[in-house]
């Protein structure tokens, strides 16, 4: 193969650390597993990312970096902290640049899932990145003598990086945008409230952000709790002569663990993870809605919003409720047995368990958040996606793989699918492009939402009763249970 052939194929950039070699793969060029923090090993392993180190000739950017440690994951090699980018013009200059920071509970994050592969996206005009960040207790548990939300801090050492180099991939360092759905969205949430990541993105699009941000006391329950699985304490020293597998396998005992706890930890002992951000006064010094509302974010602007049926997935897989069960679900709302009642007299035990933790999850945090925003002085648009297939409807992380459109149109929805796919693809491109995504922005008198179905309109927003239910309702930083409450 002549030079200048095998040049084309494997298309060579020279990044801020070091030459990398990609692949190119149709019409876009992808370098997957490049480095944008040192490994955290040794004495950095519940640190601060630091700054990769450089390296000297070209390194290969062909395969996707190793797995942060996680459920399902092994001991391998430690040099987690990569990313990936997808760049349909490697020539072009002033490109959008599009990051995605994956979902999975705080406890799964892996680049290389192929339903969060960017080409789709990038081939559509923008330069795409996506990384691996520290999750579980690596990356979120309260650990004393090391800082917290290290994920988090992960994610913003990938977006410095992506400021030093999105040129060479033909991007705008200064015209950014996040995306992320599920706890990728509580990230981006905790992001905009961040100092440590101010000026980092001049975008972002929030999908299904999760209500539960930590105090300091619940987050070290939590952690002495996963701790003493190992007869450890949740110190650096203690946990650092476990193996990255032990700590998971600790988090994983304790998570089965979590529906026996909700009179110790409250209601984080409902959701389907212990982990979560901490606010924990210096990196993330208040919960994303007060923050928000106090204008830390304002410049910055932001289009959020949830799927219809939220929690159908885990509905499902929970079987038949009962109606204890869910008259405890009811009491996460406010008033809530009886206004969810009164809003839905006909509904069963198994519908109202699922509607009442749609609502406390994912939908109202979201809603609450472009509130905040709009409160704050910044811009917010909102939206929900209403259309899905089969019994599992509108359901939880849809809504990523038809923007990134690595859903299965041909098996999953079929033309349906693909016009919806369509639909959100090119308004969060036009988004990231020029800051406005197609549809009204967000005021808290009409509250214009783009309802994404097989006829995609814009109206009002559309789960007003629950709305009304949790108009009162202040999302902030969830704490231990006081004594007999």
């Amino acid at each position: 193969m002549m030079f200048a052939e095998r040049m084309h194929i494997e298309p060579e950039v020279r990044t801020s650390s070091g030459v990398v070699r990609g692949r190119q793969e149709g019409p876009v060029a992808v370098f997957r597993g490049v480095p944008y923090a040192q490994p955290p090993v040794g004495r950095g392993r519940f640190a601060a990312p630091a700054p990769a180190t450089s390296w000297d000739g070209v390194r290969s950017a062909q395969e996707f970096g190793p797995l942060v440690p996680q459920p399902g994951g092994t001991d391998g090699p430690d040099d987690w902290l990569t990313l990936n980018v997808w760049s349909p013009d490697l020539g072009a200059a002033g490109l959008p640049v599009m990051v995605w920071i994956c979902g999975g509970a705080y406890v799964h994050c892996r680049s290389d899932n192929p339903h969060h592969d960017g080409a789709t996206l990038a081939g559509a005009g923008a330069v795409v990145v996506s990384m691996n960040y520290r999750v579980g207790v690596a990356g979120f548990a309260h650990i004393a003598g090391a800082p917290d939300n290290r994920g988090i801090l992960d994610q913003a050492a990938a977006l410095r990086w992506v400021r030093e180099n999105a040129d060479v991939f033909g991007g705008d360092p200064g015209n950014v945008t996040v995306f992320g759905q599920s706890a990728g969205a509580g990230s981006i949430a905790a992001l905009l409230a961040m100092p440590d990541a101010a000026g980092l993105f001049r975008r972002a699009i929030a999908q299904s952000v999760p209500g539960t941000f930590l105090s300091t006391g619940l987050a070290a329950t939590v952690s002495a709790t996963i701790a003493a699985e190992l007869g450890a304490t949740a110190t650096v020293d203690g946990l650092a002569r476990f193996r990255p597998s032990e700590l998971v396998r600790a988090a994983a005992a304790v998570t089965r663990k979590m529906p026996t706890l909700v009179g110790a930890w409250g209601p984080i002992a409902t959701a389907p993870t212990p982990f979560s951000p901490v606010v924990d006064g210096g990196v993330l010094p208040q919960a994303p809605w007060p923050a928000l509302a106090g204008g830390v974010a304002r410049d910055v602007d932001l289009v959020v919003g949830h799927t219809r049926d939220e929690h159908r997935l885990l509905a499902r897989e929970h079987g038949e409720v009962t109606e204890e069960e869910a008259i405890t679900a009811l009491r996460l709302a406010p008033d809530g047995p009886a206004a969810y009642r009164a809003a839905h007299p006909d509904a069963t035990p198994a519908e109202l368990w699922e509607l009442v933790n749609a609502d406390w999850l994912m939908r109202m945090p979201s809603l609450h958040l472009a509130d905040a925003h709009v409160a704050g002085g910044g811009q917010a648009w909102t939206y929900e996606l209403a259309w899905g297939p089969g019994p599992n409807g509108a359901s939880h992380s849809l809504d990523a793989l038809l923007v990134l459109g690595t859903l299965d149109v041909d098996k999953m929805g079929g033309d349906a699918a693909r016009r919806v796919a369509r639909r959100m693809r090119a308004d969060w491109l036009a988004f990231a492009t020029t800051g406005a995504p197609g549809w009204a922005p967000y005021d808290v008198t009409t509250r214009p939402t783009r309802v994404y179905d097989t006829d995609t309109t814009t109206r009002p927003y559309p789960e007003e009763a629950s709305r009304t239910i949790w108009e009162g309702h202040h999302f902030g930083c969830l704490d231990l249970p006081r004594p007999g409450g």
